[in-house]
């Protein structure tokens, strides 16, 4: 009788814990996708200033650039909303205060837990770029400059956008969970990247381009697929669980593309700043895996009760959870193609 109680007890426990978890990130498993800010002199002395800025709905996030010069105080040139953007822009005419040695300020960058990559491009060719983060919303544009800086803030903004993805680690979890090997888990994964990288690539380049809307619904429904199938799957073997990862993979690339389309890739630098984001994507998934693997492994030697509720409880909330994102998401869908 006692061994029963406890057992409802922790099992209760569990799952009202990853449920309080879930609703913690649901209202954040929408794209976290970046702000982008670009400030380009032209060879005239002339400055032309870009703000693009992620919206959803008829809602932006509470973020305003600045800059120390008061360059951004006055109302913009041109304000286009399109689609889940807006873009704003406006252009100073020489002659003006130095580009360099000013202040680049994201108010209200420190209430949210998205970024925005700042890329400054000078007449004489060079240029400077900063991934910039609520802990640290104001950089000062240096004096010397590199036209090779500023890669690095791709890499960086990868391994950022796949950690804050929470339906894009949820749907991880749940393919490490499908496998029961790790030959199999190898093979898995790997098909899951080859297939977001192959989206990622042909919807940044503009080879394939999809409304991010039904991409988001459909993100969803892979999470609640994987999430059905590991309910099913308690008394056999999944077949090819490598091909349910590359299929659904296809559609993570896609929701990849989202954030790297927002911030843009240099014209010059194209190849590279689009593999250093892949990589960027392809470290934090390795590097969210070997966690669990290690917090799975480690409640197998210490608590292997626990790690059996929690392998039980996962499809269940997970699956409660992206049923929720689709049916949100599927309306947003539906509004989209609405007139």
């Amino acid at each position: 009788m006692f061994r029963l109680a406890r057992g409802s007890c922790l099992r209760f426990l569990l799952i009202g814990g990853l449920i309080v978890l879930g609703l913690t990130g649901a209202a954040e498993a929408h794209e976290v996708r970046p702000g982008y800010l670009q400030i380009t002199e032209a060879p005239d002395q002339a400055v032309h200033i870009l703000w693009r800025m992620p919206i959803q709905g008829d809602y932006g996030l509470p973020i305003r650039p600045a800059l120390s010069s008061g360059w951004l105080d006055g109302a913009p040139d041109s304000r286009v909303q399109d689609g889940s953007e807006l873009t704003e822009q406006w252009t100073v005419a020489a002659p003006h205060p130095p580009l360099k040695g000013q202040t680049v300020r994201i108010e209200g960058l420190e209430k949210t837990i998205t970024d925005v990559l700042l890329r400054v491009e000078f007449a004489d060719g060079k240029t400077f770029s900063r991934l910039m983060r609520g802990s640290d919303p104001s950089v000062t544009i240096p004096s010397l400059t590199s036209s090779s800086m500023g890669l690095a803030s791709y890499f960086l903004l990868g391994v950022r956008h796949i950690w804050s993805g929470v339906d894009h680690l949820l749907y991880v979890l749940g393919l490490m969970l499908l496998v029961r090997s790790v030959r199999a888990l190898f093979w898995t994964l790997t098909a899951f990247t080859l297939a977001h990288s192959i989206t990622l690539a042909a919807a940044t380049l503009g080879i394939v381009d999809i409304p991010p809307a039904p991409v988001e619904a459909c993100i969803a429904l892979s999470i609640v697929y994987v999430a059905v199938e590991l309910v099913r799957s308690k008394d056999r073997r999944v077949p090819r669980p490598w091909l349910i990862a590359f299929a659904f993979g296809l559609l993570h690339g896609l929701g990849f593309a989202g954030a790297l389309r927002q911030v843009g890739l240099p014209a010059h630098e194209i190849p590279q700043a689009l593999f250093l984001f892949n990589l960027g994507i392809e470290a934090g998934q390795i590097s969210f895996v070997a966690l669990m693997l290690l917090i799975l492994g480690s409640l197998r030697l210490v608590l292997p009760a626990l790690e059996l509720n929690v392998r039980r409880a996962v499809p269940y909330v997970v699956g409660s959870l992206a049923s929720f994102w689709l049916i949100e998401r599927s309306l947003t869908a539906f509004h989209f193609f609405t007139p």
